[in-house]
């Protein structure tokens, strides 16, 4: 299990592991490219030990957001690329992780994704004291985040 901090640098952004999702499943709205990338970085915490991205993720109301990637795709409703992301700067343990989670995820609903952010540890306690609905911008952390996760993988040995 990750010990929930970075192991080292990571030279991705969040801009090129979005570009390489819309790259290998092809265009989808902006709400659940958010949550795409937010599983991606959960499970790279877990399964590599290290982020896959540095930029921040924010527990909004509707669920996990990366602002940095919000700002880029503000006021579209379905993306088809990231201009500022170059998909091939991804590791090929990054591309595996990121196929992982996109072979488990990717065929999930926006809202389905959503929902199970909702119910999840990491959304749920930044969003601690912030009603339902109400704008907020706790950060999620890198920590919650592989705890969290890292408790749903079981050893196969």
């Amino acid at each position: 299990m990750a010990s929930g901090a970075p192991a080292t640098e990571s030279p991705t952004s969040v801009f090129d592991v979005a570009a390489y999702i819309l790259r290998r499943e092809g265009p989808m709205t902006t709400w659940k490219l958010q949550k795409l990338v937010y599983y991606c970085q959960a499970w790279s915490l877990v399964w590599d030990d290290d982020v896959l991205f540095q930029e921040e993720i924010q527990a909004w109301a509707n669920g996990p957001v990366v602002p940095a990637l919000y700002e880029i795709h503000r006021g579209e409703y379905r993306v088809a690329t990231i201009q500022q992301g170059n998909p091939d700067v991804l590791t090929d343990s990054q591309r595996e992780t990121v196929d992982a989670v996109l072979d488990f995820y990717g065929n999930k609903s926006p809202q389905w994704l959503s929902d199970l952010t909702h119910m999840e540890d990491p959304w749920r306690k930044a969003r601690a004291g912030i009603r339902d609905g109400e704008r907020g911008t706790a950060r999620i952390t890198e920590e919650s985040l592989a705890e969290y996760y890292g408790s749903l993988q079981t050893d196969v040995s």
